[in-house]
């Protein structure tokens, strides 16, 4: 069986317009709260802060894909000191050490509690606001001194309310929450980079 030509083609066009119009949503409607996310990285790194980032399945690959480009760089024409940053989504020992011992509820919490230290800001990322080990971690870091960022859906969960700044993507599509996460983090990323090292 081989695949329908015209409907893959329909489909693409409807998926990509479909991404494109919510991309075009996030530019009017999270514009402020990028900017505000940007201010409190800044700040951070400014004050010797670090990030550390979580996130579950997609998002755990968006914590270490956001994370790289701190610490590496975003590209090799622009040189710059590495910046501070931190998945908390790949070392599988301590992780599921973690999940065995205290339960999946707490494998970022833990790790929050161990490295995380006053002045540093957390990026908690859940497309549905309500992942529990993300809220968990959210609140653990704001026990302890850490800023959030909570990069969420629509509805923004239970986890919005709770950070310090919220970007909420508006849709409750999955697929395209993430793919907008990406766009932010990249953007965020850009937008660090140029004022810690314009």
């Amino acid at each position: 069986m081989t695949v329908d030509r015209d409907e893959a083609r329909a489909a693409t066009e409807e998926y990509l317009q479909d991404a494109a119009e919510l991309l075009l949503s996030v530019r009017d409607g999270c514009a402020d709260d990028v900017a505000a996310a940007a201010d409190v990285l800044v700040a951070s790194f400014r004050g010797g802060g670090r990030l550390l980032i979580c996130g579950n399945g997609g998002s755990a690959a968006d914590a270490q894909h956001l994370a790289t480009e701190f610490v590496s760089t975003l590209t090799i024409d622009h040189p710059r000191p590495s910046i501070p940053a931190i998945a908390l989504t790949t070392d599988t020992s301590l992780l599921t050490a973690i999940a065995n011992d205290f339960g999946v509820d707490g494998m970022f919490a833990r790790q929050v509690e161990a490295f995380g230290m006053p002045g540093d800001v957390l990026l908690a990322i859940s497309t549905s606001g309500t992942s529990t080990n993300i809220v968990r971690a959210a609140e653990r870091a704001l026990e302890g001194g850490l800023r959030v960022i909570a990069l969420t859906g629509e509805t923004g969960g239970t986890l919005a309310p709770i950070a310090d700044v919220a970007i909420r993507v508006p849709s409750r599509v999955t697929a395209h929450i993430q793919e907008c996460h990406l766009a932010i983090e990249q953007l965020l990323a850009s937008l660090v980079e140029r004022a810690l090292y314009p």
